[in-house]
Order: C-alpha cells, then structure tokens, then sequence
C-alpha cells in the first residue's frame, strides 16, 4: 500500500474537512429552501472515502454509491462547484441542474452515481467490474450500499455471479447503524453484515469506518485481490452519521447522548490529533487549511446561487434525438 505520510494526513484532514464543510452549507441553503427535494448528508462518515481513494487508482478505478453521494464525486476530482451547482438546480451542474441531490454522476471521473432506488447500484456495480474484466481494462468498481440495501435481494444475485464470474469489484456496506431510522438489530437475526459473504464462500470481514488508515488497508487488499483476477470482496464499514438520514428526519430513534459519544471517535478529529501529536503541522499552518477550506465552499455557494437556472427547452435537449423525427429541435 502506498505509504501513509504526512502528505497523505494534511490532505485527508484538508479534504475531509471540506466535505464536512461542503455538506453543512448545504444544509443551510436547504433550510433556506435553495435545495429542493430530499437531502442526504455523510456526516460522519468521511474516513470511509478518505481511506478507500487512498487505495485507489483514479486513473481506472470507479465508483457507484446510493443517494448519500456529494462528497464522492469531489473527491474522485468533480469540481465542487458544479456538484454545488446540480444541487442547486443550476445548469452549470454536473447533469445540467436536472438530476438533484441524489443523482451527482461523472463517467469522465469514473464516478458512476448517485442511485435513489434502494439497493439498485449493487447490481449494476457488479456490470460495470464486468466490462473492464471483458474488456481488459484492469479497473476496480468499488460498489457501495447502506445497512438497510443489504436486506435487497438484488444483493444475493450480485455476489453469486461476482463470485462465479471472479468480478474486479469490491461490495461495502456502510453500515451506519439504523438504514432511514430503523436499528441493524431490528432488521435480521445477525448484526454483522459482513457474514452474508460467507454463503458465497466470498473474503469478507469488518472495518473501522471511523479510521481512515484501517479504511485504506482493508481497501488496498480487496483492490489488490480484485485487479489480480482473484474476484471479490464484501467489507463492512462500521461507521456512524452524524445527522438525519435525510434533513426531514426527526430522530426519534437515538439519542442525543448516543450522537455525542460517536463525536468523540470523528474521523476528522482522528486526524488532526494525529497532525497535532506528530508535529506534522504549526497551529498557523492548520488555521491556514481551515480558512482555504471556507473560502472554497463560500466559492462553490456563490457560483451556484449566481447560475441560472435550466431554460424549458433543455428538457428536450437531455432526451434521444430521433433523426426521422425533425419536429423538436436539440441544442446541445
């Protein structure tokens, strides 16, 4: 794996920080009714991107996640702003402002989406390992879910044919305890996900999703194991989030001690204890980072709100043009 250094810590602290900061503006301008629909936020779980692209090769790996999927893209190499943008319904966006807060999609930056139908991605992660092995391409799909798509039975299907067809894909479930609001304990008889592997004699195990350094461990070996032609993995990231499942969630299901306890493992502060520990960084140095991250989320805010918003027509734009059907013209 590639060394874990000094480099590597003031960048995960500077980027998950930023995600962090991303998300809490977005809350903002939902409460100010600026982003419509529903929201979903990462709070929390940061540690389990940070580790997993540190493992990764962008230059050919890709990614498929549910709808909890802002930060993701930004970190694969979309620009923030345009993610801000798409969840403004600006169309400056990364789909022209017409996919929203659930569907952030890059196939330039291998990122694969953003899925709002519970489980869906699953599958289709396992067809997108299944065209880099058909085409040679030596790419890696890192495919996840929540705890509560794991219940899916388009799941089963997925890891039967990755483990008949040796598929370059790695399945993980951040299980962050309660799927929309409902425990791991209440949905099944067993609370560790990783074990529905087993059944398809599949290498499984669970991680701490709150340490970006056991992410990125457990990461580099599915990956590797994968891109050797050995098949999959199914990791369970144990994580936590820190706000709702979405921002109309009243979480009556846990309590406000419960949410505090899991503050005090944050990934982000993790970090910077590590940072301050190990003198990699001054006090000038790190307010130094804390300033750069505010000034570019207040860039990403800015640009989004002055976007314009998607004329009428590009409705037909975004939609197949039929050539022996000349009565609707496309622009794009």
């Amino acid at each position: 794996m590639k060394e874990i250094t000094r480099e590597v810590y003031l960048k995960w602290y500077e980027e998950m920080l930023f995600w962090r900061k991303f998300e809490d503006k977005l809350a903002a301008l939902y409460i100010q009714q600026k982003v419509r629909g529903f929201l979903h936020l990462y709070n929390g779980q940061e540690a389990v991107l940070a580790g997993a692209l540190h493992a990764m090769d962008l230059s050919k790996d890709k990614m498929i996640t549910a709808y909890r999927n802002h930060v993701q893209p930004i970190g694969m190499g979309v620009d923030p702003r345009k993610v801000m943008a798409e969840l403004l319904g600006k169309k400056t966006g990364t789909s022209k402002g017409m996919g929203g807060s659930m569907h952030i999609f890059s196939k330039e930056k291998g990122f694969y989406g953003g899925h709002g139908i519970v489980g869906a991605q699953i599958p289709v992660g396992a067809g997108i390992a299944f065209a880099d092995k058909y085409f040679g391409r030596d790419g890696v799909t890192l495919t996840y879910f929540g705890d509560g798509a794991a219940r899916q039975g388009s799941l089963h299907e997925a890891f039967n044919m990755a483990m008949l067809w040796k598929l370059p894909v790695v399945f993980i479930v951040e299980n962050n305890g309660y799927a929309m609001g409902t425990s791991v304990e209440r949905t099944a008889n067993h609370s560790d996900i990783w074990k529905l592997g087993l059944g398809y004699e599949m290498p499984c195990g669970p991680v701490d999703g709150m340490n970006p350094v056991k992410v990125a461990e457990a990461m580099h070996e599915a990956i590797d194991r994968a891109r050797r032609g050995d098949g999959p993995t199914f990791l369970e990231m144990k994580t936590y989030r820190y706000r709702g499942h979405s921002m109309s969630d009243a979480q009556l299901y846990r309590t406000k001690d419960e949410v505090e306890e899991y503050k005090k493992i944050d990934p982000i502060t993790q970090v910077l204890d590590i940072i301050k520990e190990n003198k990699y960084a001054t006090e000038a140095e790190i307010e130094e980072i804390d300033e750069r991250v505010k000034e570019l989320v207040e860039e990403c805010a800015t640009f989004a709100e002055d976007s314009d918003f998607p004329e009428i027509q590009q409705l037909y734009d975004v939609v197949y043009e039929q050539k022996d059907y000349p009565f609707i013209p496309h622009k794009l």
